[in-house]
């Protein structure tokens, strides 16, 4: 069976990635929740290295940060008081990058990013990177479109894990990610493939995520 036609193209949308000093990286949720334990991604480590790549080069041409950070309570996986919940040191906050606590699966719903981004004085592209693929990355992109924001993720630099579909069976990580990205890239944004990120993301020629180790 062929593939059908995305969205973006039926409806005419630009699908040309945009340059990493044109835009404000969008780091979600690059909290140790995900490194350890009962909310362990498949891939996190390779991801999160792929984070900080991306995250130094956005810094070495001036593009503006903004982390966001998940609160789920205390005592909870996400409690961003505690060690489990804090974003992981390799990407941590440089002085006058804003961090943004969010409660939803969407950064854009009931939190002070919309105010962050009027801040920088952001254009309407924003690179986004982090974690869950299936769930915060995939609703922070569509928030975005929403709002006219265009969103492009960085698909090295995410990662999911394997879950139980509605019939029993387990859904492995690389499907659930594939899916994912498959459905952000069908309507809300543009994605940079894994292992092919194109250096006009970064403005630094020949460079892109590439396998930690």
């Amino acid at each position: 069976m062929d593939a059908s036609v995305s969205l973006r193209d039926v409806i005419g949308l630009d699908n040309t990635l945009p340059r990493l000093s044109e835009t404000t990286l969008i780091m979600i949720d690059f909290q140790n929740t995900y490194r350890t334990g009962v909310m362990a991604l498949d891939g996190a480590e390779p991801a999160l290295a792929a984070g900080a790549r991306l995250l130094a080069a956005a810094r070495s041409v001036g593009t503006p940060v903004i982390h966001i950070i998940n609160d789920g309570g205390e005592g909870t996986p996400y409690d961003i008081r505690a060690e489990i919940g804090a974003i992981s040191p390799e990407v941590a906050p440089a002085d006058g990058e804003p961090a943004v606590v969010k409660q939803f699966p969407d950064s854009f719903h009931r939190t002070e990013l919309e105010q962050a981004l009027r801040d920088l004085d952001a254009g309407p592209d924003l690179v986004l990177a982090g974690f869950m693929t299936h769930m915060c990355v995939t609703f922070t992109a569509q928030g975005a479109f929403n709002v006219g924001y265009r969103p492009t993720v960085v698909a090295e630099a995410t990662a999911t894990r394997s879950l139980v579909a509605p019939d029993g069976s387990t859904v492995p990580a690389a499907t659930l990610q594939a899916g994912s990205l498959t459905t952000i890239a069908d309507l809300f944004g543009t994605v940079a493939p894994h292992g092919r990120t194109p250096h006009r993301l970064t403005d630094r020629p020949g460079w892109r995520p590439r396998p930690a180790g």
